[in-house]
């Protein structure tokens, strides 16, 4: 299913084709990753809104809830967190559930179409030997067809999210089987051709693999100096001052390298994302972005709010939340986040490597970056946007622009006093949490195209920097719904 392109209007694009092995089931095409960051859906003219989070562990998330206790979300899929488990109390279940009726992505028109096409399809014999036989006892109408071969928000619909036109009882038979496509994908995606715990780090834990000086050095950096483990949790404690040492033990054998919360960590805005251009009704009459630069994403606080750009939220209590919020996205797990094809073995230049993006809005270009953007944020922050660092200064390098949304900014990290040899340490470990040592990581080795090389992973990418535009206000379908963000985003 995951590789179907059939779950689409076009029948062109499927999960994987934002999602492939070998770039740990996250943006496969180099190209993308480096410029537009969000991938084109199945209007090839239509792009997402932020970069693709990888497969591997998601599974493990736990249903969305709010821990009263610390004030504290925890939990859910989506950098957002939309997919809460709500319904089916598996919330990388709901994930899958979001892109193939997603506008911007595989874009059908109706859930019902997921229902159609999986009734057509030539696993369908497979499908029914695992949820039974009756499942497609659907009576499609004949102009099914027709329906599920428009994308999701053309005008022809008027808005309609459910043109199929089912019975009652039709509409819930495709709606159950809407439930077990995802539920199976979760199944693949929990799997050990997923999710595998095959790393070095793992061999290292199990008393298999001696980690490098450099990696054992960055281990110890991510679980002190660089704070790192303090949302990337590895199952240990964190000493933060030279005179501290870990008396901890491991809390479980397998640490999956987060806490399941949300933060904002004052990334830029990145005015080279797709999103912010799409301004102009495409040739089924719908348009992705009317606000253009005036979108600001909120993250977690957009979906608290159920607000332009996020998803419904299912629980009104958590609406107050929103303004303590207002720019989290989920703290991903850091297993497999320098995983790459065989033949392009890194992330980083010079290489040869395979160019990813990293964070929401793919603004960082290499793990050099992130982690020095984490060392430097607060020592280099200058009021400007991305493109306009001050003359005499090098963008990600000693000027970082200001942050998208300033709101509950993170400030345990920012100025940590790394010096250039431990933040590359610090990627020499992460480099360790890539699946495949143990045993071959299932279809990594499928990338066709070619390696990149030459630059440095300090300025990887810096070349195709573009200068933000003048900002106009955040529109008000985003920070005008209540609860106001507090204080106001510009």
């Amino acid at each position: 299913m995951l590789y179907d392109r059939n779950i689409s209007p076009g029948k062109n694009q499927a999960c994987a084709s934002c999602h492939m092995p070998y770039a740990a089931f996250s943006g496969p095409i180099p190209s993308v990753n480096l410029t537009m960051v969000a991938f084109p859906g199945t209007v090839h003219l239509r792009a997402g809104k932020r970069t693709p989070q990888r497969h591997p562990y998601a599974p493990f998330f736990p249903v969305f809830q709010y821990n009263q206790v610390q004030g504290l979300f925890f939990g859910g899929n989506f950098w957002d967190s939309r997919a809460t488990g709500y319904k089916l109390r598996i919330p990388d279940a709901e994930q899958a559930q979001g892109p193939p009726v997603d506008t911007q992505e595989m874009g059908f028109p109706d859930t019902a179409c997921i229902a159609f096409r999986l009734s057509q399809a030539v696993y369908r014999p497979l499908f029914e030997e695992v949820w039974g036989e009756g499942s497609f006892d659907i009576k499609f109408p004949r102009e099914t067809g027709r329906i599920c071969a428009t994308p999701g928000g053309a005008a022809v619909f008027g808005g309609n999210t459910t043109p199929v036109p089912l019975s009652a009882g039709d509409r819930t038979r495709a709606n159950i089987v809407y439930d077990r496509w995802a539920q199976s994908i979760d199944s693949f995606e929990q799997s050990v051709h997923v999710s595998p715990f095959s790393s070095k780090f793992d061999a290292f834990l199990a008393g298999k693999y001696t980690l490098t000086p450099d990696e054992m050095a960055g281990f110890k950096l991510f679980n002190g100096k660089g704070n790192c483990n303090s949302c990337h949790l590895d199952g240990r404690g964190t000493t933060l001052k030279s005179d501290q040492a870990d008396t901890s033990a491991a809390a479980m054998m397998n640490p999956l390298f987060t806490c399941f919360g949300s933060a904002n960590e004052g990334v830029p805005l990145n005015p080279g994302n797709a999103f912010y251009y799409q301004t102009k009704p495409d040739s089924y009459g719908f348009i992705a972005n009317p606000y253009g630069f005036g979108y600001r994403d909120l993250g977690l606080g957009s979906f608290l709010r159920s607000a332009f750009g996020s998803g419904p939220n299912p629980n009104l209590n958590w609406k107050q939340y929103a303004p303590t919020v207002d720019g989290q996205m989920q703290v991903s797990s850091v297993r497999d986040v320098a995983l790459a094809p065989p033949q392009c073995p890194t992330t980083e230049a010079p290489g040869p490597y395979f160019q990813k993006a990293f964070f929401h809005n793919g603004y960082f270009k290499s793990l050099k970056q992130v982690v020095h953007f984490y060392n430097t944020r607060d020592k280099y922050a200058y009021p400007v946007t991305s493109g306009h660092c001050p003359k005499g200064t090098t963008e990600k390098v000693d000027c970082w622009p200001m942050p998208e949304v300033r709101n509950n900014i993170d400030m345990t990290t920012g100025n940590l006093g790394l010096t250039d040899e431990e933040e590359n340490q610090i990627v020499a470990f992460l480099q360790t949490l890539s699946d495949g040592f143990t045993r071959p990581y299932l279809n990594s080795d499928t990338y066709t195209g070619a390696c990149m090389k030459g630059g440095s992973a300090t300025t990887q990418g810096n070349e195709h920097l573009i200068p933000t535009p003048l900002l106009p206000a955040c529109a008000s379908a985003i920070c005008g719904v209540a609860p106001i963000p507090s204080p106001s985003i510009p």
